[in-house]
C-alpha cells in the first residue's frame, strides 16, 4: 500500500543525496521515478537537485502554481515512485494532491524538507505535510558549533546572526547553518570573543 512520506531534518542533514540515493535505487531495478523538486530553488540552477557531496541530477522544477494530480495524469511512463526535494516549498494544496495521488494512484510519494524557518516557523509545505504524511521521519545532523542534534536552522547576514527578514531566502552553507537550540540563540560567530 503507498504511502506519503515526509523526511525532515535542519540544513545539511542529507535529505538531497538521500533523494537521489532512493532514485537511484528504483532505477537500477527498472522503476521509473517522478524526480521533482522546487521551482523557488535556483542555488544550482532551476531544476537541478544537488548534495553538498557534489552529486546533482536534474529534476522537473515543480512551480508553485502548478497541480501534482495534473503531472502524474499526463506522464506516459507507469510511476513506481514519486520523489520531492525542498519539500517545504510546496504548498498545502500541493500537499493534499501528493496525497490523492498516494490514495488514488496507489503511487508512493517521498518528500525532503526542512521543518522549520530560520525564524522557527513552520514553511506551509512542512506544516501540510506534518498534518497529511502517513509516515513522517527526522533526518538528523549536528550543530554547526557543538556536538548536539541540529533541529534549527540559523541565517547569516554578512557574517551576522539574522533572526527577521524573508521567509524565502534562498542559500546554502554560505546563508544558513544547522544548529542546535543553545547555538541558535548564541552563536559562536567567528571574530566575537
Amino acid at each position: 500500500m503507498a504511502q506519503l512520506f515526509f523526511r525532515y531534518g535542519a540544513m545539511n542533514a542529507g535529505k538531497s543525496i538521500e533523494v537521489l540515493k532512493v532514485a537511484h535505487n528504483y532505477e537500477e531495478q527498472g522503476k521509473h521515478v517522478l524526480l521533482l523538486t522546487s521551482g523557488l530553488d535556483n542555488r544550482n540552477g532551476v531544476g537541478k537537485i544537488a548534495s553538498r557531496i557534489g552529486l546533482e541530477r536534474d529534476a522537473r522544477a515543480l512551480q508553485r502554481e502548478e497541480d501534482l494530480l495534473e503531472i502524474v495524469r499526463k506522464q506516459t511512463d507507469p510511476i513506481s515512485c514519486i520523489l520531492i526535494d525542498e519539500a517545504q516549498f510546496l504548498t498545502e494544496s500541493q500537499v493534499c494532491q501528493a496525497a490523492h495521488v498516494v490514495d488514488d494512484f496507489n503511487i508512493p510519494v517521498m518528500a525532503f524538507g526542512l521543518k522549520n524557518d530560520s525564524m522557527n516557523k513552520l514553511f506551509t509545505g512542512s506544516q501540510a505535510l506534518l498534518i497529511y504524511a502517513d509516515k513522517i521521519e527526522e533526518m538528523k545532523t549536528i550543530c554547526w558549533f557543538c556536538e548536539k542534534k541540529a533541529t534549527m536552522n540559523l541565517r547569516i547576514t554578512n557574517g551576522q546572526p539574522d533572526y527577521g527578514g524573508e521567509q524565502l531566502h534562498i542559500g546554502g552553507n554560505e546563508s544558513y547553518y544547522p544548529v542546535c537550540r543553545k547555538h541558535y540563540w548564541h552563536p559562536k560567530i567567528e571574530g566575537e570573543s
